[in-house]
């Protein structure tokens, strides 16, 4: 009975809500998302989710310790910023004071917020970035559980299942196992070049050298550097995380100057289709990993809607193609959903105690927070995939599973 009713959907504006059948009042959610600025692929189908977050919800007020609760929920955008993602974050808590705040989309996002939860002693569900950078983002020490954080919670995969997925397409291809790194300096960059606990220590007993140029500064135009020290090393195989402009800059320079691995695995960049659109034809056959897929055998513990229904429906509402971060905006409501129904109301402290123990199943998968690798993390599937050209689809090019 994970239920709600939910108004005020629309962006950086609280709306009204609406009361429910009981006398629970109301939770007040507030979202940060990039829905602008160099990240806004992540937040592409934010809007939507929120909307059909709001069309449900508001026939279905949240039952909880014998009560009804409306809901509203309060999107804001960090504008692709982490100074403008703890700006929002700290207004949503000091100035409309939400009972939960949600955020989701690389360190740049989910760290500042969930920092300003932790400032400001309020529950916080947070998705889509690498368990290790969020929690050492965080101050925390990934390896160390008694430095667990108190009010934030977070569910995805870590730097080891995406070396695991990315080693696996490797394998699949004759390589020389030489790897040519592509990391801005940024959280992700920093965590993932780490030569203790990064891809480095994870890679190289399978045989893979690391071969990384050195952190470049994001934003960077002109990547010859890079690509002179990949075509000198002979590195078969292209790794990175990578915002997607940059990318794009980089794979155009590279075609143009010779630069033509084997494999290319790009994080970040190529995960959405808007990127890939920007790429054309020199998309074909680049390789990435995927979070959540229609193909996914799990459905919503809100709706009941099943993973694919939920991206056949976006596709109809928005003519657009699915992309991997929409089960993970969808999967921060039903989470919240279930904290607050197990909390029995709003009271903060109840809330962050039920996630801290909280067992859900999503469109993401079972999220376990007794199970995670640190007390605040509940980990998430991973997979696979390669974009490839489609024969008269719908689409140019579709996230084939590898």
């Amino acid at each position: 009975a994970l239920l709600a009713t939910a108004c005020g959907s629309s962006l950086d504006n609280g709306g009204s809500s609406s009361s429910g059948s009981g006398t629970g009042g109301t939770v007040k959610i507030g979202y940060v998302a990039p829905i602008t600025g160099a990240l806004a692929a992540f937040g592409e189908g934010d809007q939507y989710v929120v909307d059909q977050m709001t069309a449900y919800f508001k026939a279905h007020p949240i039952q909880a310790g014998g009560k009804s609760y409306s809901v509203e929920i309060l999107l804001k955008d960090s504008q692709s910023d982490p100074k403008r993602a703890g700006e929002v974050a700290g207004e949503l808590i000091n100035t409309d004071g939400v009972d939960i705040l949600m955020a989701h989309a690389t360190p740049e996002t989910t760290v500042p917020v969930a920092a300003q939860c932790e400032a400001n002693a309020t529950p916080c569900i947070t998705a889509d970035t690498p368990w290790q950078p969020w929690v050492a983002g965080l101050g925390a020490n990934p390896g160390d559980k008694s430095t667990a954080l108190k009010w934030s919670y977070h569910f995805f995969w870590g730097l080891e299942d995406m070396a695991a997925v990315y080693m696996d397409i490797w394998g699949q291809v004759g390589t020389n196992k030489k790897v040519g790194a592509l990391y801005p300096n940024d959280a992700d960059g920093q965590a993932f070049t780490d030569t203790a606990h990064g891809f480095p220590a994870i890679i190289g007993p399978a045989g893979y050298t690391f071969d990384n140029p050195g952190l470049y500064p994001s934003g960077t135009q002109d990547f010859s550097s890079q690509i002179s020290y990949f075509k000198k090393n002979d590195d078969q195989i292209l790794d990175g995380i990578v915002p997607p402009p940059d990318f794009i800059n980089f794979w155009k320079q590279a075609k143009q100057q010779g630069y033509n691995p084997k494999v290319a695995t790009i994080g970040k960049a190529i995960e959405f289709p808007a990127a890939i659109a920007g790429l054309g034809d020199l998309a074909q056959n680049l390789a990435t990993e995927v979070w959540w897929a229609p193909t996914y055998p799990t459905k919503s513990s809100v709706t009941g809607t099943t993973s694919q229904q939920f991206a056949d429906d976006y596709t109809k509402a928005t003519s657009k193609q699915w992309n991997v971060t929409l089960g993970f905006s969808e999967s921060l409501f039903e989470v919240a959903a279930a904290a607050v129904t197990a909390a029995g109301g709003t009271d903060k402290a109840k809330i962050a105690a039920a996630l801290k123990t909280m067992k859900v199943d999503t469109l993401v998968g079972t999220l376990d927070w007794n199970s995670g690798p640190f007390p605040n993390i509940a980990k998430t599937p991973l997979v696979g995939g390669q974009w490839r050209k489609t024969s008269g689809g719908q689409f140019p090019y579709d996230l084939v599973i590898v």
